[in-house]
């Protein structure tokens, strides 16, 4: 295993140290897509993400959709797992659902439509959103792509697009 699948592999683990992994049929379709024994005596399950091997070819399917390329890591992450929303500090990761390619991924990107139609125009491409219950946007900013092919990450104020149609960036995470 390479530093980068070490470093991968890494980072999905956290998963479970930063969230209590438990869902409900009703709650997260995902989530229990990926449960595991049985349900307890309240309905709710345990879920971890899954190790797959999706070939390339998935990310030039959901590439005609978007304006930018992932950067090289993420594509790799969601080329290696599938996982529901998941918490991991700073934001929640949209969830990289199920299935036999990468488009419950591009649904997942473009679900909320009034924040998809702000943020693509304006070079922001939403992968996360804020921790807990905030609904905030957290974007890669592909006006930043480096040498690397890396992209600063910054969260965007939700409520100045669906109110003011404006896109506000309010911080920058990485």
């Amino acid at each position: 295993m390479n530093d980068h699948e070490q470093l991968l592999s890494d980072f999905v683990a956290s998963f479970e140290k930063l969230n209590d992994m438990s869902t409900t049929e009703e709650l997260d379709l995902p989530a229990w897509q990926l449960s595991y024994g049985d349900a307890d005596e309240f309905g709710w399950k345990y879920w971890r993400p899954a190790r797959v091997e999706t070939p390339p070819q998935f990310l030039a399917e959901i590439y005609q959709h978007l304006p930018a390329r992932f950067p090289r890591m993420y594509e790799r992450l969601v080329l290696s797992y599938r996982w529901a929303e998941v918490e991991i500090g700073p934001c929640r990761l949209l969830a990289n659902p199920p299935g036999p390619d990468l488009s419950r991924l591009l649904k997942e990107i473009q679900r909320d439509r009034g924040l998809w139609h702000a943020l693509i125009p304006a070079g922001y491409l939403q992968f996360a959103k804020g921790p807990d219950i905030d609904y905030d946007p957290v974007c890669f900013d592909l006006k930043s792509r480096n040498q690397n092919g890396n992209y600063r990450i910054v969260k965007i104020d939700h409520e100045e697009i669906l109110c003011n149609y404006r896109v506000e960036v309010v911080g920058e995470i990485a």
